[in-house]
């Protein structure tokens, strides 16, 4: 089954040629944008499985563009193709709920794996920028959690397996690498975090992060 991509940028040049590498790819291309507004309506339309994302965006910023698509559909993944490196831009992109964070020096090959693997829920982040956000899905543990809380009674309960994912999830393990370590296969693991995310009425990786931290699980 073809992965259904939306390409945002409001660069018309660099918009097409994103668009045109991935549907050389085998990608299926079902919408592009070129503002933060146009961005947001036609995702709502096209249903993209993976959103490629500008973060510098006029009439909405990408940040916001993220949060609101994010919002309505938990299960788009988005994958920020931005020319801006700083530390602000990338934190706030994944605190609006971005899976990962390109730079736009990477390579059409970079580009090209990074979609593939947002679009299965893996973390991308280019070199460098993984510690980072590692580092500050430990900061939002130490903030009050929206979710569901551990110590209650009426708590859900995790399988030894989903609980056994969720330490090596927030260790900053990427879905591939915790298939290896577990000796499963990396759809397995898709499940097993799904199913988490579900018992615990979690959004995203950020959540669960957040949530797996709080519970100490990192350190077992």
């Amino acid at each position: 089954m073809s992965i259904k991509v939306m390409v945002v940028d409001d660069h018309p040049m660099w918009r097409d040629a994103v668009a045109r590498d991935l549907a050389e790819a085998g990608f299926e291309v079902v919408a592009t944008a070129g503002d933060g507004d146009q961005a947001v309506r036609r995702a709502k339309a096209a249903g993209p499985d993976v959103l490629v994302l500008d973060l510098n965006l006029p009439a909405k910023p990408g940040v916001q563009v993220c949060k609101e698509l994010v919002g309505h559909n938990p299960a788009l993944r988005v994958l920020v193709l931005s020319a801006s490196g700083e530390h602000a831009d990338v934190l706030e992109a994944v605190k609006s709920g971005a899976t990962g964070y390109l730079l736009k020096s990477a390579s059409t090959e970079e580009l090209l794996d990074a979609v593939r693997r947002t679009a299965v829920g893996d973390p991308v982040f280019t070199p460098g920028l993984a510690g980072l956000v590692l580092g500050e899905y430990r900061r939002l543990a130490s903030e009050p959690a929206p979710a569901a809380d551990a110590d209650r009674p009426d708590a859900p309960r995790l399988t030894d397996r989903e609980t056994e994912v969720l330490r090596l999830v927030a260790k900053g393990l990427s879905y591939k690498q915790i298939a290896e370590r577990l000796v499963i296969s990396h759809r397995t693991v898709q499940n097993h975090v799904q199913n988490t995310l579900g018992k615990l009425q979690l959004h995203n990786r950020v959540e669960l992060v957040r949530y797996a931290i709080e519970a100490g699980l990192d350190d077992a």
